[in-house]
């Protein structure tokens, strides 16, 4: 059995290729997420599938391995630390929506802070 499953695994890995390829081509969008448990070659591999067909493009992954991903992130038009920055992101994309202020109630405009006739607000 163990003989035959490198061509099992190989035959999976190419019918999986062919679905990811389809759904990027056809998507508006590309969320990819990075873990830090294990390197994520087919990941990154699907960033730059998606940046040569000019996908717009969101990674998703921990603050400690940005540095890891900066050409990676260089490539996206958001980088987001949590999912929920995802799902803010794609409201404002489309439908405008902006998300609450993460500072909760406490949260004063920049333009207020610095008072309204300043020149560089």
């Amino acid at each position: 059995m163990e003989e035959t499953r490198q061509n099992w695994d190989k035959i999976g890995a190419n019918l999986n290729n062919i679905r990811t390829k389809t759904l990027i081509k056809d998507a508006d969008v590309v969320v990819v997420r990075f873990g830090d448990k294990y390197r994520q070659w087919n990941a990154a591999f699907d960033v730059g599938y998606a940046a040569a067909l000019n996908k717009s493009i969101i990674t998703l992954h921990p603050p400690h391995i940005s540095h890891m991903l900066k050409e990676v992130n260089a490539s996206a038009s958001a980088v987001c630390e949590d999912p929920h920055q995802v799902v803010d992101t794609l409201a404002y994309v489309i439908k405008g929506d902006l998300p609450a202020p993460r500072d909760g109630d406490g949260y004063v405009a920049i333009a207020d802070r610095l008072g309204k006739g300043n020149p560089n607000p």
